[in-house]
C-alpha cells in the first residue's frame, strides 16, 4: 500500500502534474468541493464529464503516480529552504483569490508577509538611464512607505525596481519567476534573488526544474498583478510582457498606471498607449498613493509623507540642494547649463536632474530647461 497523502500533499500532486494549468485545477476542485484528494481518487468516466477538462488533463491525473515524484519534490524545496503554500494554508496571498485564475499553490522562498500592501513595478528589458532611474526611486519611495514592490526579477525595469525597494533599510520586494525556484532567471541576477529571499521572498507556481518559456511568463505576469493592488509601466514599447501584465491589471480590476515618456523613443510609446486608453499618468508616487487612497483600494497605509515639501529638502543630499539653489528666483535652466555653473560633468547632473524631477521638485518645459515647480520654490 503507498503512503497516504495529505491534503497538502495532494494539492502538491495537482500543482505539479503537466499538462493541466490552473484553470482546470479550479474547475476540478470545484466538482469536487474543494477536496484535492477526492480530485486524484477520481475516476476517469467522473473526469471526461466536467466541462473544460480535456483528455490530456485527464490522462495526467490518472497517472499522477508516475508523473509526479512527491518525495523528491520535497527534498528539493527542503534543500533549497523555501516551502509550498496551497491555497488553503494562511500564508497563501489573498489578493490572488480574487483572480479568474488563481494558483492552487505557491512554491516560496522567504518568510515575507503576502498581506501586507504591494505595487507592482514593470517594463522593458531594453532600458534608457531615464527608465532605470524611475524604476529604482519609485520603488525606493514605496518600499520608504511601507509597500513591497513586486516584480518578475527579469532583465531591465524589473531588476531595477527590485533593487530600488532594497535601497531602503526596511524594504521589502517579491520576484515571481516564470521557472521553478531552483533555477536563477536571469543567471546574472544570482545575487539579487539571494538578496529576495532573505529580505522578501522569490515565488513561484511551477514546481522544480520547471524551466522558463513562452507559456511560462505570462503566467507569471498574471501572477504579478494578481498579487499587487496597482501595477506601474515604467517603459514599455508596442509589445512585450510590461504590456501583458497591464491587461491582467485591467482584466483584474487592479489600478494601471504609466509613466510617460518621449514620443519619438520606442520604448515609451507603450506606456504612452496605455496612459492614452485610460491607464492613469504617473509623475510621482504621491499620484499614485492619492489614487489609491482615493479607490480604498489601501485605507491602512501609514503614510509618513506630510505634504509639506520644505521637511523633505532637509533630507537631500548637499548636492542636490547646491542644485536646487540654482532655481531661486524661477530661473529657467538647460542640463548643460546647470553643468557648467556646477563644474561637473553632463551624465552627473542629466541624472541629478532626473531624480529631482522624479520628487517633484523641478519640471522640464518643452524647450528642454528646468524650473523649479512653484509649490516647492
Amino acid at each position: 500500500m503507498g503512503k497516504v497523502l495529505t491534503r497538502k500533499d495532494a494539492y502538491w500532486v495537482l500543482n505539479g502534474l503537466p499538462g493541466i494549468g490552473p484553470v482546470s485545477l479550479n474547475r476540478l476542485l470545484d466538482r469536487f468541493s474543494g477536496d484535492p484528494l477526492a480530485v486524484l481518487d477520481a475516476g476517469k468516466n467522473d473526469l471526461l464529464g466536467i466541462a473544460g477538462v480535456r483528455s490530456p488533463a485527464v490522462n495526467s491525473l490518472l497517472r499522477w503516480r508516475s508523473l509526479f515524484d512527491l518525495d523528491r519534490e520535497k527534498e528539493m524545496v527542503i534543500g533549497q529552504g523555501a516551502t509550498f503554500v496551497d491555497r488553503e494554508d494562511a500564508r497563501y496571498p489573498e489578493l490572488l483569490k480574487e483572480i479568474h485564475d488563481p494558483p492552487i499553490g505557491l512554491y516560496v522562498l522567504g518568510d515575507y508577509d503576502f498581506r501586507l500592501p504591494s505595487v507592482a513595478i514593470v517594463g522593458s528589458r531594453r532600458t534608457t538611464l531615464y527608465g532605470q532611474g524611475v524604476a529604482r526611486e519609485m520603488a525606493r519611495e514605496l518600499a520608504h512607505r511601507g509597500i513591497c514592490v513586486t516584480s518578475g526579477m527579469a532583465r531591465g525595469i524589473d531588476t531595477f525596481a527590485h533593487r530600488g525597494a532594497l535601497d531602503s533599510e526596511r524594504g521589502k520586494t517579491v520576484a515571481v519567476m516564470g521557472c521553478g525556484l531552483d533555477i536563477v532567471y536571469p543567471p546574472e541576477n544570482i545575487d539579487l534573488h539571494r538578496e529576495i529571499g532573505k529580505r522578501g521572498a522569490v515565488v513561484s507556481e511551477f514546481p522544480f526544474r520547471r524551466r522558463a518559456d513562452k507559456q511560462t511568463f505570462p503566467m507569471r505576469n498574471r501572477l504579478v498583478s494578481g498579487m499587487s493592488q496597482a501595477v506601474v509601466v515604467v517603459e514599455s514599447d508596442q509589445s512585450g510582457g510590461s504590456l501583458i501584465t497591464a491587461g491582467f491589471a485591467g482584466d483584474q480590476g487592479r489600478l494601471v498606471c504609466a509613466v510617460p515618456g518621449r514620443i519619438d523613443q520606442r520604448t515609451s510609446s507603450g506606456c504612452n498607449r496605455l496612459i492614452r486608453d485610460g491607464a492613469l499618468l504617473l509623475t510621482s508616487v504621491e499620484d499614485l498613493l492619492e489614487e489609491l487612497e482615493h479607490e480604498t483600494t489601501m485605507p491602512e497605509l501609514n503614510l509618513p509623507y506630510s505634504g509639506d515639501r520644505d521637511t523633505d529638502i532637509e533630507e537631500l543630499s548637499e548636492q542636490d540642494r547646491l542644485l536646487l539653489k540654482l532655481f531661486d528666483g524661477g530661473e529657467s535652466l538647460a542640463a548643460d547649463r546647470v553643468g557648467q555653473l556646477l563644474d561637473r560633468s553632463s551624465s552627473e547632473i542629466s541624472s541629478d536632474l532626473m531624480m529631482l524631477e522624479l520628487k517633484g521638485y523641478i519640471a522640464k518645459r518643452l524647450d528642454g530647461c528646468f524650473e523649479a515647480v512653484s509649490t516647492y520654490r
